[in-house]
């Protein structure tokens, strides 16, 4: 019989970890959180020292009652959940649910599920750590306060199942902000120029761009200059005036952390986070390997630290030597300086054992695992090999008092590229002449002057929108997916060709938290509650000391939300629409997926269409009303009323003013009015009034 018993979270985790301990040991699983706040209330006593009453989670009864009889039997038990605050947590709730506070009770974690990996953790089995567990406790309390207090009051305002949460309505204002500087960007023209120079013996032109003047850099803002510039090139001689050769040292990339993971499979496989993490997660706990059975071969997948093992480092270094030569080795440490946020007692993500390359692997893989688990291998030898070098060459080319440049760089040495390129990073080609100095006569100049606008900052993507969060101290490595995941299924925020757009929902509900519970939504104020979360882990904070600070401000938030949000009335508005069925005036309603147009005789008259709010403006098309509308997943535009005759359709706002210069319609940006011919260009600063 066995005489210790592992309890590991995941039921996947089960046959491999047996199959690495033996007889003596029996290893069952708890299938997540066993205990959690209850569903029907906050769950978080407010009135005695802010203690959460934690219950046991429904359908768990038939796991607690299998996991007791098994405790019976057993000599020592290891709580063996995942290595960072979360798992702690349902290790000490398992303590407490099982009642094993009498028993010999360790706690181990390992990184990788690997033979050498989990009965080293035997070796190092400690005692559950308070602090990981009172960190968990007070995020979940944070959370829980937030999303049961400001939720209802969001419901009670918008008359639909609206929801708040801690992180999630940061994130959404930060896509809000976004949106909010894209509408009121204003484009501004500039202009370029190439030359392409005939050289004598060579076919091809040699290719240079304008910099200026031999003294600066020099912008060009219209056609008139840039006329003026050519005109006057055009009598210059042109001639080589200087050619600098150097060497560019490209350093290699850090392996994965959570959060870069996710970026670069969103950029190069197009994987969502939640889909990232989800076949991280099938990696981590073992797939059945050909020749070896079920085997973990990624190590822990949320983690923000780069550093690496002196087992993993060893065989990194073996495994370069042997298949790319000594030369490709790094040299000294590439290891990123700890942040004061970073778990450092995890590993980066990286391959358990670097000799299953991705090829040896591909039959025992699904095609995603494969994809994913090749992105984490390349990324992990890389990130162990010397940097790339490049023979860079520049060029200054001198016409009178004007001057061009022309860069080129040629691969010297692939280094860690001979392995990983990625995907932001790929290398222009190199267009220089081979032979070019100081004596190389330059004829027949032709001139392409071209003209562009500036653009706005671009939409936030999945990948973009994690980069951002954990650049602003928002969230850790396991909230970065169930975020994302949550805003797209409340249908605040949609996705369409990887961009996230905010929904005429999302803007209702952040409008809405902006104005009545001002720090939930500030990005600074979540970031330090992070760094107090981060406290708690380090035992120099008390978890129930951040409650107790946190908790009466919300409540008087919430309760002036409640009293001012009472006097607002949301009635049904009449519009002018008349009911086919009844002849009544149709009113507007708001349903699940924004608002609509309904008969007000229900149930005598059930008759609904869609509601579309006139602006006031006529179509330039065809002179029928341009309605507010939205597209499928719920992203706002203006088109025409008479769709699908009439396929006018703008982003931005239209106004009822025509274009001064071209008789365009114009858009409204912010306090301007910009024309909808972007050719044209035409812009006017309005005043409030007038918006």
């Amino acid at each position: 019989m066995a005489k210790y018993l592992v309890i590991v979270e995941s039921p996947a985790k089960v046959k491999t970890i047996k199959k690495f301990l033996g007889s003596n040991y029996e290893v069952v699983a708890s299938n997540g959180h066993v205990r959690d706040l209850p569903k029907s209330t906050m769950g978080i006593d407010v009135e005695h020292d802010y203690e959460p009453k934690y219950i046991t989670i429904r359908g768990k009864g038939d796991i607690l009652a299998t996991l007791r009889k098994e405790v019976k039997k057993a000599e020592k038990i290891y709580l063996a959940t995942d290595p960072d605050r979360e798992g702690e947590a349902i290790s000490w709730h398992l303590l407490i649910a099982l009642k094993l506070e009498d028993k010999k009770v360790y706690r181990i974690t390992f990184n990788e599920i690997t033979k050498n990996a989990v009965k080293e953790s035997l070796k190092n089995a400690r005692e559950i750590n308070m602090n990981l567990v009172d960190a968990q406790q007070a995020r979940r309390a944070l959370d829980r306060m937030v999303g049961y207090r400001i939720s209802p009051v969001l419901w009670a305002k918008v008359k639909r199942g609206l929801s708040a949460g801690r992180v999630q309505s940061v994130a959404l204002r930060i896509i809000c902000d976004r949106e909010e500087e894209i509408n009121n960007f204003i484009p501004e023209e500039y202009w370029t120029l190439e030359a392409a120079f005939s050289v004598q013996g060579e076919k091809k032109p040699l290719v240079a761009k304008y910099y200026g003047t031999k003294e600066h850099k020099i912008s060009v803002s219209s056609k008139e200059e840039m006329d003026k510039i050519v005109k006057d090139l055009q009598r210059a001689d042109f001639k080589v005036s200087e050619v600098k050769k150097g060497e560019r040292v490209k350093k290699a990339p850090l392996p994965f952390t959570t959060s870069t993971l996710q970026q670069e499979a969103s950029k190069v496989l197009n994987f969502s986070t939640q889909k990232t993490m989800r076949i991280a997660q099938q990696l981590y706990e073992g797939v059945d390997i050909k020749g070896s059975g079920t085997v973990g071969i990624i190590t822990y997948l949320r983690t923000d630290s780069t550093r690496v093992s002196d087992e993993a480092m060893a065989m990194s270094e073996s495994y370069i030597s042997e298949n790319y030569g000594k030369e490709y080795l790094a040299e000294g440490e590439k290891d990123k300086k700890a942040d004061k946020k970073i778990q450092d007692a995890h590993e980066a993500i990286r391959p358990t054992d670097l000799n299953r390359t991705p090829l040896l692997l591909k039959d025992s893989l699904s095609r995603e695992q494969f994809r994913l688990y090749q992105l984490i291998w390349k990324r992990f030898v890389a990130s162990r090999m010397a940097s790339a070098k490049y023979e860079t060459t520049s060029v200054k080319i001198d016409g009178g008092e004007h001057r061009f440049t022309v860069a080129a760089s040629k691969l010297s040495f692939d280094g860690f590229m001979s392995v990983y390129t990625q995907e932001d990073e790929k290398e222009e080609a190199n267009t220089l002449l081979k032979e070019i100095d100081e004596n190389t006569v330059l004829t027949n100049a032709l001139f392409e002057p071209k003209q562009h606008f500036t653009q706005p900052a671009p939409h936030y993507t999945e990948a973009s929108l994690v980069h951002a969060l954990e650049e602003l101290g928002i969230g850790r490595p396991s909230t970065y997916a169930p975020t994302i995941t949550t805003i797209l299924a409340r249908r605040y925020v949609v996705k369409e060709n990887r961009n996230l757009y905010v929904t005429e929902l999302g803007e209702v509900v952040n409008s809405m938290m902006k104005d009545a519970f001002p720090s939930i939504v500030d990005v600074n104020f979540t970031a330090n509650l992070e760094a107090l979360l981060d406290g708690v882990e380090e035992g120099v904070v008390n978890w129930k000391t951040i409650i107790s600070n946190f908790y009466p401000d919300l409540d008087e938030a919430v309760k002036n939300a409640e009293k001012e949000l009472a006097e607002v009335k949301i009635a049904d508005e009449v519009s002018d629409e008349v009911c086919e069925s009844c002849g009544r005036n149709m009113v507007i309603k708001y349903g699940p997926h924004g608002r609509f147009l309904a008969c007000p005789g229900f149930p005598d008259c059930r008759n609904t269409k869609p509601y579309f709010e006139k602006i006031g403006v006529d179509c330039p098309k065809c002179g029928k009303d341009i309605v507010l509308k939205k597209t499928k997943k719920g992203r706002k535009y203006f088109g025409c009323i008479g769709n699908p005759e009439c396929d006018f359709m703008v982003w931005q706002k239209p106004s009822e003013h025509k274009c001064e210069r071209c008789g365009a319609i114009m858009l409204y940006k912010g306090n301007k009015l910009v024309c909808s011919d972007e050719q044209c260009g035409f812009v006017k600063t309005i005043s409030e009034k007038d918006k």
